[in-house]
């Protein structure tokens, strides 16, 4: 028998032809990971028709024959308090608009937490549908002391019973084959109890009669949760993790992105020496490579951020960080679930706000909603790089650490503190009134995770910055190309203003200078001019509604047409063109500090707009979402660069 996966295109157009087969279980039982397996790692993920609840569905194909694979979003129970488990349970009962009920199941179990996972199964089986349970984690059950008999499960739970160990592929053909056979699947001929007590005593027995041992406590796990879940020192270990965290995105990314940029300038000279025709000289030139090229000088540094992320999550590190910090999300008024939500806002506010499905109270959703924003995400990256490199010598040190990656570790605190007192704000807006809900948080022991999983991580959220890369920041660019270098102006003109038109760069600074971008950022000089901005700022934050990265190209481009043989030297030598400040340099450490605080605070994302009224359904959300969050940037920057002017003179 031949096995194959691949994806379906995006489309159910198979799903009245193949069988469909659901995944079920609970959170890191390793389900997502047998999802990836099975489709091909290509699955496709959109929304449940109606609602807002993400769902991801590809195809497998066993010999000749195709099936429909959905992943379900992972529960503990049957019983749901959330979005994201309403629409679990009525998917398997046939309830939910525009989604057929599941042909069979896939009901994924971790071997390590048979006892708890054993309810979730009961409660399966009680929809009597054909059911194959997987069982993960088997190799970790066994090396901490533990026992289970596969066989003997499988004939007390009635079903058939697979043991898969994802990581090192074993049991996946198994799994595929066992699709083939999915009507046979055998059904108990008495379903389990419902009535917890009576299910209670169905899980003992199942237990029982499959030999079951628990795992040891891994020792390790033990001793080392001692320090890190301690309140005092576990707090000072987290921070002594985020501040090596910031220090290695500077130290180790650094070379690379010289590399990334060294090749990019290579790029651009060959352009200028081999292009004759202006425009599209500029064009390759300022807008592509100085623009887009500018950006992506800092795929170094967003690639090591995601590892960082990764590793500290498949060690399991992570789960003890949210442990640790749940008692700062009580004091906003929120509970476990909305730490979940914020930490997946450090990659991109859009999942954030995406995972306050999973918050059973629609106040606390707001609220999370209203925060997420706040939290330093991946797009920030390249602009605080770029401006921190500006504020701070890269050279200078406190102590052992380099002053580049505690600044940079500053602002991600701001960024967390500034989220929970906006939460606790909101909640307090709201009234905090209403029963927390019971929150569950797996503490998974320490394991190194495999290379595989590491790398397919790194490489999605790689592909993610790339694609935004070749899409918003590539049109974003060309339309600015376009106002930096309109209107055209004459000889005669550019002579009547005394430009020497000999000099291409005398002609380029003059076209900026008088473009329709300039026009436009003196047009919006008035908001800025008590932040130290100038007109290039003014425009490069315009242009940063449409992704924060651009505001980095837009000043690639400016300094690239200014002097192409060095523009990060024209960037810092860059100097006010009019007005009270003319001939002064733009970027002073003040300048750079407000700077700084407004990306900190601002809104600067349509896509995360849009995200938050699709969730919340209306518009009244987003609007207040920007115009809190707009108010709040422009305050804290002229407070930034009031106590920066005081600090440095």
């Amino acid at each position: 028998m031949t096995a194959g996966c691949h994806d379906s295109g995006g489309t159910d157009t198979v799903a009245t032809q193949a069988p469909r087969i659901a995944l079920v279980g609970a959170p890191n039982a390793g389900k997502t990971s047998i999802f990836n397996a099975l489709t091909g790692l290509r699955g496709k993920t959109g929304n449940y028709p109606g609602v807002t609840v993400a769902r991801s569905v590809g195809t497998c194909r066993v010999g000749r024959d195709q099936y429909v694979i959905e992943d379900l979003p992972g529960t503990y129970g049957l019983e749901p308090v959330s979005p994201d488990e309403r629409i679990m349970v009525d998917v398997l009962d046939g309830r939910a608009d525009g989604v057929d009920r599941p042909d069979a199941l896939l009901v994924v179990v971790d071997a390590t937490t048979l006892r708890r996972s054993l309810g979730f199964v009961a409660q399966v089986l009680a929809r009597g549908l054909p059911v194959c349970v997987v069982v993960t984690f088997t190799d970790e059950l066994a090396r901490r002391q533990g026992h289970l008999d596969i066989d003997a499960l499988a004939q007390a739970l009635g079903t058939p019973v697979l043991r898969v160990v994802g990581h090192r592929r074993y049991g996946l053909t198994e799994l595929r084959e066992a699709l083939a056979d999915w009507a046979a699947w055998s059904v108990p001929p008495l379903a389990p109890p419902t009535e917890p007590a009576e299910r209670d005593a169905w899980v003992e027995s199942v237990l029982t009669y499959a030999d079951y041992r628990a795992p040891e406590r891994h020792r390790i796990t033990q001793r080392v949760d001692g320090v890190l879940l301690h309140p005092v020192w576990g707090t000072v270990v987290f921070f002594a993790v985020m501040v090596l965290f910031f220090q290695t995105l500077f130290t180790v990314a650094a070379p690379l992105q010289d590399g990334v940029e060294a090749g990019f300038g290579a790029l651009a000279a060959l352009v200028a020496a081999h292009v004759e025709n202006r425009w599209l000289a500029s064009l390759l030139g300022d807008a592509l490579i100085g623009g887009v090229g500018g950006v992506l000088v800092f795929v170094p540094q967003i690639m090591l951020l995601f590892l960082l992320i990764t590793l500290l999550e498949g060690v399991g590190y992570m789960s003890r960080a949210a442990f640790l910090m749940d008692r700062v999300m009580a004091r906003a008024g929120l509970e476990g679930r909305a730490f979940v939500a914020l930490l997946s806002s450090f990659a991109c506010a859009i999942p954030g706000i995406m995972a306050t499905r999973t918050l059973p109270s629609a106040r606390d959703r707001i609220a999370t909603m209203m925060a997420a924003p706040l939290i330093t995400c991946s797009a920030r990256l390249p602009v605080y790089v770029l401006l921190v490199d500006l504020l701070v010598d890269p050279s200078a040190s406190v102590g052992p650490f380099g002053a580049q990656g505690l600044v940079m570790f500053g602002l991600y605190v701001l960024g967390a503190v500034s989220a929970m007192l906006a939460a606790w704000a909101f909640k307090k807006l709201g009234g905090r009134g209403g029963t927390l809900m019971p929150f569950y948080l797996e503490m998974p022991p320490y394991r190194l995770p495999s290379p595989r999983s590491v790398l397919i991580a790194v490489w999605s959220s790689a592909r993610s910055f790339l694609r935004k890369c070749s899409t918003i920041i590539v049109a974003t660019t060309i339309v600015l190309w376009l106002l930096l270098n309109l209107p055209l102006h004459s000889a005669a003109q550019l002579g009547a203003a005394g430009v020497d038109t000999g000099d291409p760069a005398a002609v380029s600074a003059y076209t900026v200078d008088h473009s329709y971008a300039a026009g436009l950022g003196r047009l919006v000089a008035p908001v800025f001019d008590p932040l130290g901005f100038d007109w290039r700022i003014n425009v490069g934050i315009l242009s940063a509604q449409s992704a924060r990265e651009t505001f980095v190209a837009t000043l690639g481009q400016v300094a690239a047409a200014e002097d192409p043989e060095d523009p990060a030297e024209a960037l810092r030598a860059m100097t006010y063109s009019d007005g009270d400040r003319a001939g002064q340099r733009v970027f002073t450490p003040p300048t750079v500090a407000a700077l700084l605080v407004y990306f900190a605070y601002a809104l600067q994302c349509m896509a995360t707009v849009g995200v938050i009224r699709r969730e919340t359904g209306t518009w009244r959300w987003p609007a207040v979402a920007f115009g809190y969050l707009a108010v709040t940037a422009w305050l804290m920057a002229y407070l930034a660069r009031f106590v920066t002017g005081l600090v440095t003179g």
